[in-house]
């Protein structure tokens, strides 16, 4: 454990951990064995990682979704209470965020390789064994299926799902759901 690491109340760090210096983990939060925590990384409450699992510096999982509703011309928050589930042997890279659900929780899955500079949205599923390389967004409550790939800079709409083993294109957007087994 690093230098500055703020640790609070009932988290649980299983064997062969490493937690960089200045990382924060949240209250309630799961670290299963094997896994290393880079430096200056925020793991928020109630969150859960598996085994064996990477998280490269400045990345942020947890923090809450952006969620608003407006009344009488005035954004109102839409209180954040799920959490994020992360399987085993996932890599996480530098300065991504995944955002807590709403309700329930945010998943990735298995075996997913997620590259730097990535946004994962609330309520977002993540299918096992996926790719996800720099400058990937996948808005609110969308899910993928397993083994998908996704080139630089693709965006992805709320409420979408995609099907297991598609290929999307650098600096796509995806508008519309997909069946999956296609490029």
């Amino acid at each position: 454990i690093g230098a500055g690491v703020v640790i609070e109340d009932n988290v649980t760090i299983g064997d062969g951990c490493s937690i960089g210096p200045t990382t924060t983990i949240g209250s309630s939060t799961i670290l299963g064995n094997g896994c290393i925590v880079y430096s200056n990384v925020s793991i928020y409450e109630r969150t859960v990682l598996g085994k064996n699992i990477i998280v490269h510096s400045g990345t942020v999982i947890g923090c809450d979704g952006f969620g608003y509703v407006t009344v009488n011309d005035k954004h109102e928050k839409i209180p954040q209470t799920g959490n994020v589930i992360i399987g085993d042997d996932v890599e996480i890279g530098s300065n991504c965020s995944i955002d807590r659900a709403t309700i329930g929780s945010t998943i990735i899955s298995e075996m997913t390789k997620i590259d730097n500079l990535v946004h994962i949205a609330h309520n977002v599923k993540i299918g096992k064994g996926c790719l996800l390389t720099a400058g990937f967004a996948i808005a609110g409550s969308s899910e993928v299926g397993d083994f998908c790939t996704f080139a630089g800079q693709v965006g992805i709409a709320p409420h979408l799902k995609i099907g297991d083993r598609s290929i999307v294109a650098a600096k796509s957007g995806v508008t519309k759901s997909l069946k999956g087994n296609k490029v």
